[in-house]
């Protein structure tokens, strides 16, 4: 992916004279809009809708804007490397797609056109508990393309046992743990629409051909779907979950185990203590403790937290190359990607999901070559300040 942000854009400046009536968004407020445009209220509002009063959706993006790159120049940009190495692997770059359930609401072919994307320019896809595409059928379409399984912990253990071996056997090189979602919280526009696509059959794909899960039915889901959803209703989250029971998921899986979710710097402590092998910072893009802390704003001290222990990864407000140049400078190795994909998805299939993360890393490639970077090891704290700051008064070293 070197100097793709050069390609791409260039790519786009040849329709000058010949414009192409079907080009693609490079705004995400316009791929936003169209989303809007083709899908449902109930399906648009459950993506782009947070819990609460969506305090935290703003503050997401606020906190971006608390940051400000300090360029540097006369340092050879003319070749980029994006490349990261992360858990024995070598990706194209530190993007990735955040798991995202229930994509069916917004496609017909959900998950499975959002990881052909993926698949297709090398960026790992991190498969959701709550697709409605199976485990297998998505890990089957990406072939040796990098991807991840997150894992919503059931309350049933057998369920999660089951889960994480599957998704080993079929593939998938770590197991990404959401912890902020032991139960689904008030979200005012779900409520308001009387929507939740999980109790019309969507994003259950995995409970439903899962051996654990059809355990628990006194008939094959095929022949009571209601009262399959009802059982999974039952079993999805798990609200009685300590620190002690990660030791119990570590014996199912010889995979890294990356928990999600976490905010605070003593729960970054604790997860290396009690054996997690990542972290990503994530408040669930704003869709489960309204005022919660901005992930970007929780980010540095999370970081601090692990001493370079472990891998610390962020998602929560991204929509640019320069909100993926300030997680980095912050300390996060790679960010996830949600809400863009999606509206991507809708407007154009696995064609649009492909286009967004090709303008995300255009632009952040741009972006560093811009700031004077040429690897991401050069994408670091002395490359931002705050908002406000004095640069006069910075004891901070800009390497002169």
């Amino acid at each position: 992916m070197a100097n793709i942000g050069n390609e791409v854009q260039f790519n786009i400046y040849k329709q000058m004279h010949s414009p192409d009536p079907n080009r693609l968004p490079t705004r995400f407020e316009e791929w936003e809009e169209r989303a809007r445009e083709v899908l449902d209220d109930g399906p648009y509002d459950y993506v782009a809708g947070g819990s609460g009063g969506e305090d935290t959706v703003v503050t997401n993006r606020e906190a971006f804007k608390r940051w400000h790159i300090v360029p540097r120049v006369f340092r050879n940009v003319e070749d980029r490397n994006l490349k990261l190495g992360l858990y024995g692997d070598m990706l194209p770059s530190p993007i990735m797609v955040a798991p995202i359930g229930v994509q069916s609401i917004i496609h017909k072919d959900g998950e499975l056109a959002t990881a052909k994307a993926a698949a297709s320019i090398g960026v790992p896809y991190i498969a959701s508990s709550a697709s409605t595409h199976s485990m297998e059928e998505i890990a089957q379409v990406m072939g040796d393309a990098p991807k991840w399984f997150q894992l919503y912990w059931s309350s049933d253990p057998s369920i999660a046992k089951s889960f994480v071996e599957r998704a080993e056997h079929a593939g998938y090189t770590a197991i990404v743990v959401t912890l902020d979602t032991p139960m689904m919280a008030w979200r005012e526009l779900d409520l308001k629409n009387v929507y939740l696509p999980f109790l019309i059959g969507e994003g259950i794909g995995n409970y439903l051909t899962d051996p654990a899960f059809q355990a628990g039915l006194h008939v094959p889901p095929e022949k009571d779907s209601m009262g399959a959803i009802m059982h999974w209703s039952r079993v999805f989250g798990h609200a009685g979950l300590t620190w002690e029971d990660l030791a119990d998921l570590k014996k199912y899986t010889s995979l890294p185990i990356i928990l999600k979710g976490i905010l605070h710097p003593e729960d970054a402590k604790l997860a290396i203590k009690y054996g997690a092998d990542g972290i990503i910072v994530s408040n669930h893009g704003g869709r489960q403790v309204d005022g919660a802390i901005a992930a970007l704003d929780a980010l540095p001290a999370v970081v601090e937290a692990t001493e370079n222990q472990i891998p610390v990864l962020m998602d929560s407000g991204i929509r640019r190359g320069a909100d993926i140049f300030k997680a980095l400078a912050l300390g996060a190795k790679a960010v996830l990607v949600g809400r863009p994909c999606m509206y991507g998805l809708a407007v154009a299939g696995e064609t649009g999901v492909r286009q967004v993360l090709t303008n995300l890393l255009a632009d952040f490639d741009l972006t560093m070559a811009l700031s004077g970077c040429r690897d991401l090891n050069e994408v670091n704290k002395d490359m931002i300040i705050p908002k406000a700051w004095d640069l006069s008064k910075s004891k901070i070293s800009y390497g002169l």
